[in-house]
């Protein structure tokens, strides 16, 4: 069977109100994506870290629970786990961000890739070092090997950098995808002022020609060579449970490609019956993650693999 490799943070968010803890929960659009891919029954691989501490034992306990492959995550012994403890004060989010990482960073083992298995990569790990120079090795080893290259270009919002600094990284990570995959607050952070399609049109198109526009109405824009849009109206209505959403969508997508037979051979010549399929599959199984475990229920996942398999 076909792999996935999913490469991200493994973090811990806990969020806060009234300056008093209300939920804990592992963090990362990909990290999360990759448990709903395990629990679909899809053989997934996360390649990451996180310290052999007890933050890090609650990250990996709740990857293996989901059926993911975790021996690609560098559980170094000298730090501490990434954490994110979130405000929510009057309905805006103030993040603080923890962890001590040690110089010696991504320390992973990689997984076997062959033709045709799918890669998803984003978040800070593809743009800022020391981690995504062993990242983008990866990366580039899987693309060599004609695997599917899914690029999530967004980050964790109210990081505070300069744009310019990290785009070379930026483009380098659009040129060797073969789908990028963005929210609009995404494009924000990345291309401020343009409309999504200025931001294709302008940046994206160039380097990949099949990106997905997620709509803060969960409506999505496929975008295709030539700046051809179709706009797939939204399933589900937007919640506080934004990142089993976004991470339930990305899985959706990936589960998509491979109901379809998608391979690196045609990924770049599929059928607008194909995309509509594999776009309002995804929003299906999204608005299925959007609950307060980010995770798609066990019974309802038992029936995707059962499509899947037929």
């Amino acid at each position: 069977m076909r792999k996935i490799i999913a490469i991200g943070e493994s973090v811990l968010d806990t969020i806060y109100s009234n300056n008093q803890p209300t939920r804990s929960f592992v963090g990362g659009r990909i990290a999360n994506a990759a448990a709903i891919l395990g629990t679909l029954g899809l053989p997934v691989a996360l390649v990451s870290e996180c310290c052999a501490d007890r933050v890090g034992d609650i990250i990996i306990d709740y990857l293996t629970r989901h059926h993911v492959d975790v021996a690609s995550i560098d559980r170094y012994t000298s730090g501490a786990t990434a954490m994110s403890v979130i405000f929510n004060d009057g309905g805006k989010d103030t993040l603080v961000n923890y962890g001590v990482y040690p110089k010696e960073r991504f320390d992973v083992v990689w997984p076997r890739i062959d033709e045709d298995d799918i890669l998803v990569f984003g978040s800070l790990y593809a743009i800022t070092e020391p981690q995504r120079k062993a990242l983008f090795e990866l990366v580039n080893y899987a693309a060599e090997r004609k695997a599917i290259i899914l690029y999530l270009p967004g980050f964790q919002h109210g990081i505070n950098f300069h744009i310019a600094h990290v785009m070379p990284a930026i483009l380098e990570n659009l040129e060797v995808s073969d789908l990028v995959i963005a929210h609009e607050r995404d494009l924000r952070d990345v291309y401020p002022g343009e409309t999504a399609q200025q931001a294709y049109t302008n940046h994206v198109e160039f380097y990949c020609d099949n990106y997905l526009h997620i709509h803060p109405d969960l409506s999505v824009t496929r975008f295709d060579k030539g700046g051809k849009a179709l706009t797939h109206p939204a399933i589900g209505m937007p919640t506080k449970h934004m990142l089993g959403w976004q991470a339930g969508f990305t899985a959706g997508v990936i589960y998509g490609l491979l109901k379809n037979e998608v391979t690196h051979a045609n990924v770049h010549q599929l059928t607008r019956t194909a995309w509509v399929d594999i776009v309002t599959g995804a929003q299906a199984i999204a608005s299925a993650c959007a609950n307060p475990d980010n995770c798609i229920d066990e019974a309802l996942a038992a029936r995707y693999a059962a499509e899947l398999k037929h």
